[in-house]
């Protein structure tokens, strides 16, 4: 029997993660079958306690993306949950936000729902996310999740009564109408007629955006990349922060002469997108556009960003947009969370986004959903070319560093990295203090330094022993500057691994 302390390793914030199976040379599998059984029992018992319904009340929806592990682990999943007793709907090839939605369409109905995915990581991982009605789980919730599985024993349970249902179908057709709506063109079924857009879905679970959302509203797909799902993942990582991946639906977009290329990760919920000439939107420019698209219907609302993003974004959302701009920590539930927070305290805010393609919308429950990005930045487009104007337009005033980087420093005290990590950033602070560079406020994560030339950013790793600095700069040269006064900073901390500087 898998012990307490190995399942509770499997936690990843606020999602469950592990190796699912073997071919990755010193990776074994720690993401067993009678973990992920006894975790979806845990599950049961936690949404019992939340609903106050009987095991035999809850509906359970489950969804995969294309891993090859999805099969079996899925199998684990009906096992356990019919064990408990509860109704289980099977969605086959789904997207992350998709089985959300899965409970809040009233036509389905769900108390609850699992994805089987691992997002953008390699084939032999996969992971579980899990939703309720109020929506995903948090850290806390799934620490709870895990305690409670272990300590329940195994059960398999093959039942025939599993239902299947066609999320996905569903879930483009909300999307479909999403964007009808958005448009209103004099031919309402139809009204990306005229448009040629390129999806690379990079094999993961997002190729249904182009067959079953784009093809169908009128518009022109072909030079389309890696639709077919194939969770060996052999084109390039399914992962829209990747420059290899980039550069293919850039090379699309140009390649097919298209008005649009969209890129997505595995389970759909990150998204960036490429110009027709070429232009990439993702990190600081995505979040500039959704911002930008937003605007009108927002004045004066807030944008809530993760903590790398750059200066010149702060300059562009406040000074060109009349937005305001709170850089909070990382972690796209961390900033959704502060968007949830922040609204309900009664300061608009109409979009949590990180630099990774994180995007949740307060219009779309704060569901950080990728698709949902592509639906808004398809109805600019479309707007845009029916006035004579070019998409590029929104976030043409965006300016950009001259240089940015980013060092991840490996904590060597494995006793406790965390309590080391929070001393280096303790007397980073004070250092600084010390010799008159200014220390940027309010920080919430970290310890922000500012140049003249830029800014430097230290902070702790969400989950691993590291500490990532982010430095940007807006002169040429400038990221060097900045480094070697960070390195006198951090002068004499024997445990941290400088030696990222010189490689």
């Amino acid at each position: 029997m898998i012990s307490e302390q190995n399942i509770m390793k499997l936690q990843n914030g606020s999602d469950v993660r592990g190796v699912a199976m073997d071919g990755v040379e010193g990776e074994p599998v720690t993401l067993f079958p009678d973990a992920v059984n006894r975790i979806a029992a845990g599950f049961v018992r936690f949404l019992m306690q939340k609903t106050g319904k009987k095991s035999s009340e809850l509906k359970i929806a489950i969804g995969h993306d294309s891993r090859l592990s999805a099969k079996f682990l899925k199998r684990e999943l009906v096992w356990a949950l019919t064990a408990e007793g509860t109704e289980v709907v099977d969605c086959g090839l789904a997207s992350t936000p998709a089985m959300f939605m899965a409970i809040v369409f009233e036509e389905i109905g769900m108390d609850g729902s699992i994805m089987i995915t691992a997002s953008h990581l390699p084939y032999n991982r996969n992971g579980l996310k899990f939703f309720m009605r109020a929506g995903g789980l948090e850290k806390a919730d799934i620490t709870t999740v895990l305690r409670e599985a272990a300590h329940i024993p195994v059960r398999r349970f093959s039942s025939s009564n599993v239902k299947t249902l066609p999320l996905i179908d569903i879930y483009a057709q909300h999307l479909c109408e999403k964007i009808r709506q958005g448009i209103q063109a004099e031919d309402y079924e139809h009204p990306l007629k005229g448009m040629h857009v390129v999806v690379d879905a990079g094999n993961g679970s997002g190729g249904f955006f182009a067959a079953k959302v784009l093809a169908v509203l009128g518009a022109d797909t072909s030079g389309s990349l890696y639709l077919e799902p194939d969770g060996r993942f052999p084109n390039h990582v399914p992962n829209p922060e990747d420059p290899e991946a980039m550069e293919a639906i850039r090379g699309a977009v140009l390649n097919n002469k298209a008005d649009l290329g969209l890129i997505f990760d595995t389970d759909v919920d990150r998204m960036s997108a490429v110009l027709p000439d070429g232009k990439e939107i993702s990190r600081n420019a995505l979040i500039a556009m959704m911002a930008a698209i937003l605007a009108p219907d927002y004045p004066g609302s807030t944008i809530i960003t993760d903590s790398v993003t750059s200066d010149e974004l702060t300059v562009f959302l406040e000074g060109e947009l009349g937005l305001k701009h709170h850089r909070y920590m990382r972690g796209y539930k961390n900033v959704i969370d502060e968007c949830i927070r922040m609204n309900h305290a009664g300061t608009v805010s109409p979009l949590a986004i990180e630099t990774s393609g994180h995007g949740a919308l307060r219009e779309n429950y704060y569901l950080d959903d990728g698709a949902y990005l592509a639906v808004k930045l398809l109805i600019a487009a479309a707007t845009a070319k029916r006035e004579g104007k070019e998409l590029g337009a929104l976030i043409a005033k965006l300016g950009y560093p001259a240089e940015g980087r980013e060092y991840r420093m490996k904590i060597l005290h494995e006793d406790d990295f965390r309590g080391y990590g929070q001393e280096v950033l303790r007397h980073f602070a004070q250092r600084a203090k010390d010799v008159g560079i200014r220390i940027a406020e309010p920080s919430y994560e970290g310890v922000r330094l500012v140049f003249p030339s830029g800014w430097a950013l230290l902070r702790m790793s969400l989950h691993d022993p590291n500490m990532p600095l982010n430095i940007e700069s807006r002169n040429k040269g400038g990221c060097d500057e900045i480094v070697s006064k960070v390195r006198e900073l951090l002068a004499g901390f024997d445990a941290l691994d400088l030696g990222v500087f010189d490689r």
